[in-house]
């Protein structure tokens, strides 16, 4: 019988996207060399991204999302480039594709890696293992508001910036949050919010997290302000599973998360469409790197990550575990990157795991 060919979309975009992108694809092609006929992959690979938008003007060409539309997946490398304003970049090409893709559910897993050196102390001695769930289409980044009154003269512009909430966004992450977490062996969720200051649209989740909450009394539930889940993710990060949270939030959090566990280089997400009207997008947190862009030390553990995701959205469990697990022996028998305190660099330790695997 012939593989199932799945068709991926690889936008390495800017500085070390490139490389860990490369990484991910190879431990990608060769696992399905290896997979007795299971599947194969597609690629087709798009230049877009700042060097783009030098020649173009644009992050991304006008009718780019037609050009994804009918990709069974999108692995994406990082945006940002000194010569483009960040909002610019960001705006113009990541932004567009999962708004423009309805891509609601980001998931952030926090991944404690054997041979990592982590900063919290408690991980030493505590199996530690939580995923953060992002609200990801609309709260703070929804993009609504403006710059106005310039005319007035230097210093008296104004903008406005306005958060988003709806009882459909709200909702639906929550939901996708709680089925989650019926599949850990810690089935809890925790909401974290900032009701008491932001009175209006963080009271809405509040409510809506009640309601959702009581449709899953198998599942544990509470509920965090933002600065409190801050100390909590460092002084009592065994209590956490599932954390749902709100776009800008969660980005924070997560990203804490990463760095507790070693480095934002390990970090993995998804930013899925959950009812698959349009391609799920698939990348790592820790952005492009310029300073270390071209010099073959990124850290690919995080894309790599964020493949097996990729694998695990297809329908392939059995070969998304196998890269978590090549993943986890090749830090443990000590292939680290700079910014984990080793000297692996990215072919190095892309080797290893294809050793590993």
């Amino acid at each position: 019988m012939a593989p199932r060919t799945f068709h991926i979309a690889a936008i390495p975009a800017d500085g070390v996207g490139h490389e860990v992108v490369d990484a991910g694809r190879t431990v990608l092609d060769a696992l399905a060399s290896d997979s007795g006929g299971e599947f194969a992959l597609e690629w087709t690979e798009f230049d877009w991204g700042s060097d783009y938008y030098s020649r173009t003007g644009r992050m991304m060409p006008e009718d780019g999302l037609e050009q994804l539309q009918d990709f069974d997946a999108l692995y994406f490398g990082a945006v940002g480039w000194p010569s483009v304003p960040d909002h610019t970049s960001l705006w113009g090409l990541r932004l567009a594709i999962c708004q423009g893709f309805d891509q609601w559910a980001n998931v952030r897993p926090v991944q404690f890696h054997p041979g990592v050196l982590s900063p919290l102390r408690k991980a030493d001695q505590t199996d530690l293992d939580w995923v953060v769930v992002r609200e990801n289409s609309e709260g703070e980044y929804s993009g609504l508001g403006g710059r106005n009154l310039s005319g007035r003269g230097p210093g008296n512009e104004v903008a406005v910036q306005s958060s988003l909430f709806t009882e459909k966004g709200c909702e639906r992450i929550m939901r996708f949050a709680f089925d989650l977490a019926r599949k850990r062996d810690h089935p809890k969720v925790t909401s974290v919010t900032k009701s008491n200051a932001q009175q209006h649209g963080m009271v809405l989740w509040d409510e809506v997290f009640e309601r959702v909450a009581a449709d899953y009394p198998d599942v544990d539930s509470d509920r965090c302000l933002v600065d409190a889940m801050a100390a909590r993710f460092v002084l009592h990060p065994e209590d956490l599973s599932v954390v749902v949270a709100s776009n800008l939030h969660a980005d924070i959090l997560s990203d804490l998360g990463s760095a507790l566990a070693g480095s934002l280089g390990l970090a993995s997400s998804a930013n899925l469409n959950p009812e698959r009207r349009t391609p799920s997008m698939f990348e790592p947190v820790h952005g492009s790197a310029p300073d270390i862009a071209g010099h073959g030390i990124a850290n690919p553990i995080g894309a790599i990550g964020s493949a097996a995701l990729m694998l695990s959205h297809l329908g392939l469990p059995a070969p998304a575990a196998r890269v978590e697990r090549a993943l986890g022996a090749a830090t443990a028998a000590g292939a680290l990157p700079p910014d984990l305190g080793g000297t692996a660099t990215t072919k190095q330790i892309t080797a290893t795991v294809l050793d590993h695997l």
